[in-house]
């Protein structure tokens, strides 16, 4: 067996410079900081965050919490900071899981620590997505079905690449990295809709500084820990049928031009956006009450249905893997946001009825163009008077690559998100810095703003 996979990725994440980046990645770039701050600071007030920093008592340290917040050691900021990033499911979506969630926290603490400038934090962000893109794509099996959270597990590794990346390490040490990160992984579609999933983010977050740091300071790991028999790939592998031999396309096929990121318009797991965008263009063309739904049929691929594991939640938690709760909040509210996804809410007489007249049925047909999903999402209203309401085949939910969230767009979501979160914060001024990361000095660009407020 070829020890050639987890040695070249050190090499790729060794020698990545900015200027070796496509022009049109640092869009993604931004959107991924832009995104993942704003429900970074939303998600702050969240009880994750508060228990793990609780829990945790980090002394004081070289790393801010929430840009504003206190300020403590590198590996718990990224810590506590990627738990709060993910605590409302409302961050983005790509490579069968949630990158900047994971990406940017460990990228803020460390950059902090290390005084690294805006270019590095690009060029760190870039070296981790493409890791993790080089990880999930070999793969044709979902992970989520076999039990496994792909955030938890490529994450802590993208997390190393990033941080080995910002450290500067040599091939050999960002290897090491990548290996240490490896045996990080970890996370469970069992814990979904608990306090645990947004724990996963961050947990992984707090890996990728330790991995990097460790192996900087000459801490060692197996140089074919990707690719060993009894490796990384191998070990997490559904079916057994992961490439572990291939040469590396990172650094020559840039995924993050490819797959880019989705950006959320709604809280919920994003296995319910499209039925989501389809309930809702429903409800604009048609007066429909609660009361007048006999039944709604949703149509979903077989893994959506499998991870949104909640039928009846009778909290904000829960209801974030909940189809059933989608298509009530739709009805009830017109609308799925941050008001809706609270415990009262999800306990509504009319919302808990509507509930028992939602089914699922999965699709087994594979989309050819996106892992894990369906050709299309369909919904399906019956109506007591008789009327059937079918929905268009929803291909493409809004917010993804296909149908991307204009500047203005993503502006609204970061401003509201710092409403929520924290409504002293400059929030134009933060985020026209973080749109324009490499050209920053540093975290200081917009930590200094959050500070001052």
């Amino acid at each position: 067996m070829s020890q050639a996979l987890t040695r070249a990725l050190g090499n790729f994440v060794s020698g990545l410079r900015l200027e070796d980046i496509p022009a049109p990645a640092l869009s993604v770039v931004h959107t991924g900081f832009a995104d993942c701050v704003g429900t970074l600071i939303a998600g702050s007030i969240e009880a994750p965050p508060r228990i793990l920093h609780q829990a945790l008592a980090p002394p004081p340290g070289e790393a801010s919490l929430y840009l504003s917040g206190p300020r403590v050691p590198a590996p718990e900021a990224a810590w506590i900071n990627g738990t709060a990033a993910h605590a409302l499911d409302y961050d983005d979506v790509s490579l069968r899981g949630h990158p900047s969630t994971v990406l940017v926290p460990a990228i803020l603490a460390e950059a902090e620590a290390s005084d690294a400038s805006g270019a590095e934090m690009a060029t760190a962000y870039v070296a981790g997505y493409e890791v993790w893109a080089e990880l999930a794509g070999r793969d044709p099996d979902q992970h989520h079905q076999k039990g496994w959270h792909p955030t938890g597990i490529f994450g802590a590794i993208a997390a190393a690449a990033a941080c080995a990346s910002l450290r500067g390490l040599a091939p050999e040490q960002a290897a090491q990295a990548l290996a240490l990160g490896a045996s990080h992984s970890a996370g469970l579609v069992a814990n979904f809709g608990t306090m645990t999933k947004p724990y996963h983010a961050g947990k992984a977050a707090h890996a990728g500084v330790i991995s990097a740091r460790l192996a900087g300071a000459g801490f060692t790991a197996s140089p074919d820990a990707l690719e060993h028999p009894l490796g990384f790939l191998a070990a997490v592998s559904p079916g057994g049928a992961a490439d572990r031999e291939r040469p590396i396309a990172a650094g020559r096929d840039w995924q993050i031009l490819s797959q880019g990121l989705s950006v959320k318009k709604y809280p919920l797991c994003y296995c319910t956006h499209r039925a989501i965008d389809g309930m809702l263009d429903l409800l604009c063309e048609h007066k429909v009450a609660g009361e007048d739904v006999t039944s709604i049929m949703v149509s979903t691929s077989r893994r959506n249905a499998s991870i949104l594991r909640n039928a009846r939640p009778q909290t904000g938690l829960e209801a974030k893997f909940s189809m059933q709760f989608a298509m009530a909040s739709s009805i009830v509210a017109r609308r799925v946001g941050l008001a809706e996804l609270t415990d009262g809410f999800v306990q509504r007489p009319d919302v808990q009825v509507l509930l028992d007249k939602v089914r699922i049925e999965p699709d087994d047909r594979p989309d050819p163009k996106r892992s894990g999903a369906a050709p299309y999402d369909l919904v399906v209203i019956e109506l007591t008077s008789g009327r059937r309401l079918e929905s268009a085949r929803i291909t493409d939910e809004r917010g993804s690559p296909q149908l991307p969230l204009s500047r203005d767009e993503l502006w609204a979501k970061f401003e509201s998100c710092l409403k929520v979160g924290n409504p002293s914060l400059p929030a134009g001024a933060i985020f026209d810095a973080l749109m324009s990361l490499e050209r920053q000095p540093g975290v200081a660009a917009f930590s200094s703003l959050a500070q001052a407020a």
